[in-house]
């Protein structure tokens, strides 16, 4: 028979559960009292193994607010990873795409890293193996090799410098301040928004890759829906095709965008990136509306109609069995991991002295 402790949880765990329901579609619900066994389940877990969960901004909300409830972190890729390192936990859970579970590992090797699922990758990721990386880069000997977060240890471990959205911009021109030439990779969207930005393209060499959720973004309909909503300034992710950023009022990183939300003075934002992000934009600047930008399809024609489909492997259930059963866990060679620290410690001083 439940105790008073065991219904005080349950109660709890459904309340967070409606907080979570409210702030979704109604098409994305799913059954609140499975949801609230599973959050009950996840936290009893969670304290056992002195683990701590950091969701990205694009996972989903049930993910983004259980990581608040329970003491852990949403965030950006390398916040997430940072948060871990710098948590007493020796167990960190994290839910999002695989290399952001690698970047977690490579500055905690200590910890013990899972994840809800192994499979959730990253186009990006995919689309810049390691190999061929190595060959690229190898054409241009005298160059500096600059690459996103979104690649794998791997890669990482084979640049120079790794850096986010944040920050690209800022790195590339320091760089190019000191007469060095720079490869880019692996998106090429941020790539010619930071030539843009710079007034350089015949410095910076760019790698052949794109994010299957940004690049859906269209500027023909984009315009359409500023008609629209006349009163609505676009916020776009760097990723997104340029054509799309230059109909932006703000071009950012995801933690830039949730700023810019709730500091700027419009009613109502279009938003260009991943659909996971209401979740925080709501909670941020919660009297506000906020309205997706459009992609090039729908349902079967769409490919990622704004959720990345490898984010939405990361579910309740999911996240139980890998605390549960320890699954999941993310394995980096030592050596191949110090490696990729290198060029990552680099933006994180370049940062800290700015």
């Amino acid at each position: 028979m439940p105790t008073n402790h065991d219904n005080t949880a349950l109660i709890a765990d459904r309340a967070l559960v409606k907080r979570w329901l409210d702030r979704v579609p109604a098409h994305e619900a799913v059954d609140a009292a499975r949801a609230a066994d599973y959050i009950g389940k996840i936290k009893a877990l969670l304290h056992e193994r002195n683990a701590v969960l950091v969701a990205h901004y694009y996972t989903d909300a049930a993910l983004q607010a259980l990581a608040e409830a329970t003491g852990g972190v949403v965030a950006d890729s390398l916040e997430m990873a940072r948060f871990g390192a710098q948590s007493s936990a020796t167990t960190l859970v994290v839910a999002g795409v695989r290399f952001m579970g690698e970047t977690a590992k490579i500055l905690s090797p200590e910890k013990t890293v899972l994840m809800p699922t192994l499979e959730a990758t990253c186009s990006l990721d995919i689309g810049c193996p390691p190999h061929e990386f190595a060959a690229f880069r190898a054409q241009y000997p005298e160059h500096l090799a600059v690459v996103y977060a979104n690649t794998s240890v791997g890669v990482k471990a084979i640049s120079d410098w790794v850096v986010t959205s944040a920050i690209a911009v800022d790195v590339v021109e320091h760089l190019l301040d000191q007469g060095r030439q720079v490869i880019w990779a692996p998106d090429k969207h941020l790539g010619r928004y930071i030539q843009r930005k710079l007034g350089n393209s015949d410095d910076i060499v760019l790698w052949d890759g794109a994010c299957i959720v940004h690049e859906e973004f269209k500027t023909r309909a984009l315009l359409d829906m500023q008609q629209l909503y006349p009163d609505a300034a676009v916020l776009a992710h760097p990723e997104a095709p340029l054509a799309v950023l230059e109909l932006a009022a703000v071009v950012g990183s995801t933690t830039q965008i949730i700023r810019a939300a709730k500091e700027r003075s419009e009613p109502r934002f279009i938003v260009a990136t991943d659909h996971g992000i209401f979740y925080k934009l709501q909670q941020q600047a919660p009297g506000k509306e906020f309205i997706m930008a459009p992609t090039s399809g729908e349902g079967a024609t769409c490919r990622s109609c704004a959720q990345c489909p490898w984010m939405g492997m990361n579910t309740l259930q999911a996240l139980y069995e890998s605390l549960l059963h320890g699954s999941n866990e993310i394995q980096v060679d030592p050596a191949l991991g110090q490696q990729a620290l290198k060029p990552l410690q680099r933006m994180l001083d370049f940062r800290a002295q700015r």
